[in-house]
């Protein structure tokens, strides 16, 4: 009489097949692109864990279908069923079939990662609210997002693993030039542009400030020259128009050209003087 090796015990084996639409593949290895594979798990684990073992944050998609069928992050894997992972999609109105709760938030607020200093500059300086320290850790990043409804933008792809976020994007560019593009391209921001309306510095909405108010406080050419001048309230910088206002003026005219022109290269990152103007 022989005798079975095998543990009645160990847990059964099973696969399912996934299959990951555009930019989501960027999380995946080469092998894993644009083609659908096998997934290999032991019980019934929920396909939000799932996607996490794989690589891809639950805060990058917006869409699940099971054998067709529209699902949340708490479905359980059964094991031959056919998934597919979409992304954020750009011009549809997804929110009658997709079952996942995070939306696109009303306002594009922002708060950056602090491998990305450079990007939440130039965010600020197209008028947008990006929140920015140097020293944020990274459950900070996360309370404040949730806190503040701001969306993460972040060059670590590890924090958008964090259970409670609903709402931020892996920059994939290192260039700062590209990364400027990438943001706005990926959250349509390009008619939302509102360049000098706040502190590069700070963040703060900048108000308008009497000539008079100003005297001693800019350089003598500088207070000659221009009538008009912007107060941070907060840090107390002032900005006129002065040659770096005319230069960032001709970036974003590129930047507008490049965001238009498929292919085009990224225009050159908008300078920043700390007093607003030079001349």
């Amino acid at each position: 009489m022989s005798l079975s090796t095998k543990d009645p015990h160990a847990a059964l084996v099973r696969t399912s097949f996934f299959r990951f639409y555009e930019e989501l593949n960027d999380f995946l290895p080469q092998a894993r692109r644009r083609v659908s594979f096998a997934y290999g798990f032991k019980g019934r684990p929920s396909i939000k864990n799932t996607l996490a073992a794989l690589g891809v944050p639950h805060a990058e998609i917006d869409l699940l279908l099971v054998d067709g069928r529209s699902v949340d992050f708490d479905y359980r894997l059964q094991g031959q069923e056919h998934v597919s992972v979409y992304p954020m999609f750009e011009c549809f109105d997804i929110s009658a079939i997709t079952r996942l709760s995070h939306r696109p938030l009303r306002n594009s607020k922002f708060i950056v990662d602090v491998n990305l200093g450079k990007l939440a500059t130039q965010l600020r300086l197209l008028g947008f609210d990006s929140l920015y320290r140097s020293d944020f850790a990274d459950r900070e990043i996360v309370a404040l997002s949730l806190a503040e409804q701001r969306i993460i933008l972040t060059r670590d792809k590890g924090i958008l693993h964090y259970n409670s976020v609903s709402h931020g994007y892996w920059v994939r560019s290192t260039d700062v030039r590209v990364q400027i593009q990438e943001v706005i391209e990926r959250f349509q921001l390009e008619h939302k542009l509102a360049p000098f309306s706040r502190c590069p510095l700070c963040n703060t909405v900048l108000e308008a400030i009497d000539k008079a108010e100003v005297r001693g406080r800019v350089p003598p050419g500088a207070f000659g020259c221009y009538e008009t001048y912007k107060e941070c309230p907060r840090c107390r910088k002032i900005y006129w128009q002065g040659s770096h206002y005319r230069q960032i003026c001709r970036r974003i005219a590129a930047l507008r050209a490049s965001l238009h022109s498929a292919g085009a290269p990224p225009a050159d990152p908008l300078p920043l003087d700390a007093n607003g103007g030079k001349d």
